[in-house]
């Protein structure tokens, strides 16, 4: 794809339900000061760009990007802002270092979702004005239709989707930055309470509060610095329309994610995900996510999904493990953070420091994000480590 461009450093701060002793910024100079130490960065002088992810409706406040240069060390220099999904953030910071005039870039991204005050309001306000949002129903139905679609269009059972929030939350308990982990089975998340039929409570994630900076370096600059260089080899992201009855085949198919995974896979070079890929996290905002996004990935074909994480497959210890950071069911939602916490695991699992979950063996992984209802875009990122 061109120049290679590698992920040399990474930060990230506490992880929680509710952060109220601390506001974002703060929460992401932490991220930034550890990022910048783990790169061996001795000054954020030495950076020549920052990119940072951000959205004014969940700051509550306009242009919330002027706020952002001061806990970066970026003060005076150039940062460019996205609205969007923290991987879109990524694929900023490494197209400016593509360019061959910048050899550090930084991203951030947080959620700081514990102050606001309706998030789901702010979900419907994004919502279509002509035919959703005078329903005046929680946004979140949307995910009922879709999922109800999903599992009628593939065969897929809630069976088969419970066993997603059983396995992510088990995979949670070995990951000190998750909030959600737990021991649930099957029959606690079919009878949990009913939310947007069929989705139940334990369906659907929680918020967590959060920030991660990431610091992408040239091949030259990372060859100077001490940290094993993990090389972005492939990023893309897609987007269907935003309107429910024009989206190709609505619910039976993430078509987002299969744009966003071929334009990744294409500069990638990889011709066959499930083989050229160890492990994955991808987008588990809803339990159905999972694997209608693991589908559209083409790590297995339509309708397989279930069925395979039945057999083991996507468990710890299966073929092709997914999420076994615990996901955003088990770690919780970071909004716009919710892509980098992703890749803050592929790195975390490429390097071998994922502690207890780290898995054996592994030399290229896929992160994956979706930016969340009402949107239908999803972004991707294929990272690997020298073999």
């Amino acid at each position: 794809m061109g120049k290679r461009v590698a992920i040399v450093g990474i930060g990230y701060s506490t992880f929680r339900t509710t952060s109220q002793d601390v506001n974002y910024r703060e929460m992401i100079f932490d991220a930034a000061f550890k990022c910048y130490e783990d790169a061996g960065v001795k000054h954020p002088r030495e950076i020549d760009a920052f990119v940072a992810t951000s959205e004014d409706f969940m700051e509550g406040v306009s242009i919330a990007d002027e706020y952002v240069p001061d806990q970066l060390g970026a003060a005076t220099r150039p940062v460019e802002s996205i609205t969007g999904d923290g991987i879109q953030g990524l694929a900023a910071a490494l197209m400016q270092v593509q360019t061959g005039q910048l050899n550090l870039v930084a991203a951030s991204s947080f959620s700081k979702a514990s102050n606001v005050i309706d998030y789901y309001n702010v979900v419907s306000y994004a919502c279509d004005p002509t035919y959703i949002r005078p329903l005046k129903e929680h946004p979140y139905f949307i995910a009922g239709l879709e999922m109800m679609k999903y599992l009628h269009g593939t065969g897929t059972t809630k069976e088969q989707c419970a066993k997603v929030a059983v396995k992510n939350k088990e995979n949670a308990l070995d990951n000190p930055n998750a909030a959600y982990g737990s021991l649930v089975s099957v029959e606690d998340v079919l009878n949990s309470p009913m939310r947007f039929d069929p989705l139940g409570l334990l369906d659907t994630c929680g918020d967590i509060d959060g920030a991660i900076v990431l610091l992408l370096a040239s091949e030259e600059k990372a060859r100077e610095l001490n940290k094993e260089p993990i090389w972005i080899n492939g990023i893309g992201w897609g987007t269907d329309t935003p309107n429910l009855d024009s989206r190709i085949n609505f619910g039976a198919e993430a078509q987002y994610a299969k744009l966003a995974g071929q334009k990744a896979y294409k500069m990638a070079g990889i011709k066959s995900p499930k083989n050229e890929i160890d492990f994955a996290e991808v987008d588990d905002t809803f339990t159905y996510k999972e694997l209608q996004h693991l589908e559209a990935l083409d790590i297995c074909a339509p309708g397989d999904a279930g069925k395979l994480l039945e057999q083991g497959a996507f468990s710890s210890k299966g073929t092709f493990p997914v999420n076994v950071s615990g996901g955003s069911l088990g770690m919780g939602y970071s909004h716009e953070a919710n892509g980098t916490q992703k890749v803050m695991e592929i790195v975390l699992q490429l390097r071998g420091e994922a502690g207890k979950r780290q898995l054996d063996g592994v030399k290229t992984g896929l992160a994956f994000a979706w930016r969340g209802i009402p949107t239908a875009t999803g972004a991707a990122v294929i990272l690997s480590k020298d073999k």
